[in-house]
C-alpha cells in the first residue's frame, strides 16, 4: 500500500513537468518567427489618441510621459485624465506641455464618475473625449521608444484585429524585490500567457498597452459597461475577442519603471491579482495547483524510493524552470542579463505558492488606498460598517 501511494504521489508530482513542456513549446511557437516585420515603415498610420488614466506621481513620471512626445508618428494626441485638480502629477504634465509645444496634449478630470474602478471611470471619460477612432491605452509607468505607436498600431490595419497588446520589461531592477518581480514575470506570468495563447488563442489584454478602436470598445458597451469590474485589461481583451475580433499579442516590447519599494508592496500587488483571478476564474485558479512545480517536487523528493530518483526529480524541475525562463526572457525578449537572476526561480516559486494559498483566505483586495470586496464579479468598496 505504501509503495502504491508513493508512486501515485510521484505520478501526480510529474504533472507540472507536462505543463512546463507545454510552456516551452508555446514559447518556441510564439518567438520562432521573430517580430512582425515592416511595422516601422507601415503605411498604416491613422490619426490616433493615446489615453493615459493617471493617479498620483509615479517614479520618473516626466521621462515616462516625455517618451510619448518623441514618437515618429504623423498625427496623434495625448490625453491625460486625473481624478482631482490637486493631483501631484498635474505640474509634471504642465511642464510636459511647455517642453513639447508641438504635441497635442490635453488634461481631463473624471469628477462625477460613479464606478468603483477608478481607472475605468477615467478611461470612459477619455474615450468620450478622444478625437480619433484609433485608441492606445497605456499606463503611467510605461516608457517607450520612438517607433512605439507605429509598431503597436500596425496590426490594426487588418480589419479582423480588434486589439493589440504586448509584453513589458522593467528598465532597471534597482532592488532585490525588483529582481524577484522580474523573475516572477518571465518565469510565471508570461509563461502562463503564452500557454493560454497556444491552447485557446489570445482572449485577454495586458494593461500597460492596449491598442484598439472606438468601434471594438463600443461593441460591448465601452468602459462604462465595466466601471464596477476588476481586471479591466483582461476583460477588454476578452470582450473584444467575444465579438469575433482577433486580439494580437505583439512581439514588440515596451518598458516600465519598477516601483516596488518593499517586499510588502510586491506581495500585496501579486495577492490582489491572484485574488481577482480566483473570483473571475475559480476553476482555473484551483487548477494552478498542478502547475506549481516546487511543492510537488519537494513532496516527490520526500517520497522517492531512492536518493537517485529524488535528485533526478528535483533536477528535472530546476532544468525545466530555467529553460522556460531563459527562453522567454533571454531568447524571446532579448533580456541578456536575466540569466544572472535565474537562481531566484525557486524562491519565486515558493513565494508564488504561498500567495496562491493565502488567496483562498482573502475576501477583499487592497487597491491603491482603498479596500474592496469582489462580489458577483464586481468591485464593492469596504465600508466602515464591514470592518
Amino acid at each position: 500500500m505504501i509503495s502504491t501511494a508513493r508512486y501515485v504521489v510521484l505520478g501526480v508530482a510529474s504533472i507540472p513537468f507536462i505543463y512546463y513542456l507545454i510552456a516551452l513549446y508555446s514559447v518556441w511557437q510564439f518567438f520562432r518567427r521573430g517580430r512582425r516585420r515592416g511595422a516601422a515603415g507601415s503605411p498604416f498610420t491613422p490619426p490616433l489618441s493615446n489615453l493615459k488614466p493617471v493617479r498620483g506621481l509615479d517614479p520618473e513620471a516626466y521621462e515616462n510621459f516625455a517618451s510619448f512626445c518623441r514618437q515618429d508618428y504623423p498625427d496623434y494626441e495625448i490625453l491625460f485624465c486625473l481624478g482631482e485638480q490637486d493631483d501631484p502629477v498635474l505640474p509634471v504634465i504642465e511642464k510636459l506641455k511647455r517642453d513639447f509645444p508641438q504635441c497635442r496634449i490635453r488634461v481631463l478630470f473624471a469628477s462625477g464618475g460613479k464606478g468603483s474602478n477608478d481607472k475605468v471611470v477615467k478611461l470612459d471619460r477619455l474615450v468620450s473625449e478622444a478625437q480619433n477612432e484609433v485608441l492606445i491605452v497605456s499606463d503611467s509607468d510605461v516608457r517607450v521608444r520612438p517607433d512605439y505607436l507605429r509598431q503597436v498600431v500596425a496590426p490594426l490595419a487588418d480589419k479582423n484585429v480588434g486589439a493589440v497588446t504586448c509584453f513589458y520589461v522593467a528598465i532597471e531592477d534597482k532592488t532585490f524585490t525588483d529582481s524577484l518581480q522580474t523573475i516572477g514575470m518571465f518565469s510565471d506570468f508570461y509563461a502562463g500567457i503564452l500557454v493560454a495563447r497556444q491552447l485557446e488563442g489570445v482572449k485577454f489584454a495586458l494593461g500597460p498597452t492596449i491598442a484598439t478602436t472606438k468601434k471594438a470598445l463600443g461593441g460591448f458597451g465601452g468602459y462604462k459597461a465595466i466601471q464596477f469590474r476588476p481586471a479591466d485589461d483582461l476583460l477588454v481583451g476578452r470582450l473584444i475577442a467575444e465579438q469575433g475580433y482577433q486580439v494580437e499579442l505583439s512581439r514588440y516590447t515596451i518598458s516600465t519603471v519598477a516601483d516596488y519599494a518593499s517586499m510588502n508592496a510586491l506581495l500585496h500587488k501579486r495577492l490582489r491579482w491572484v485574488v481577482v483571478m480566483r473570483h473571475m476564474r475559480p476553476w482555473g485558479h484551483l487548477g494552478l495547483l498542478l502547475t506549481q512545480g516546487l511543492p510537488w517536487s519537494l513532496m516527490a523528493v520526500a517520497w522517492a524510493p531512492s536518493p537517485a530518483l529524488a535528485t533526478g526529480f528535483f533536477g528535472t524541475y530546476l532544468l525545466l524552470r530555467f529553460l522556460v525562463t531563459w527562453m522567454i526572457g533571454v531568447w524571446g525578449l532579448k533580456q541578456s542579463s536575466l540569466w544572472k537572476k535565474l537562481v531566484l526561480i525557486p524562491l519565486w516559486d515558493a513565494v508564488a505558492f504561498l500567495i496562491w494559498l493565502v488567496s483562498f483566505t482573502r475576501n477583499s483586495i487592497r487597491w491603491r488606498d482603498g479596500e474592496y470586496y469582489i462580489r458577483d464579479g464586481q468591485l464593492v468598496p469596504v465600508t466602515s460598517a464591514d470592518v
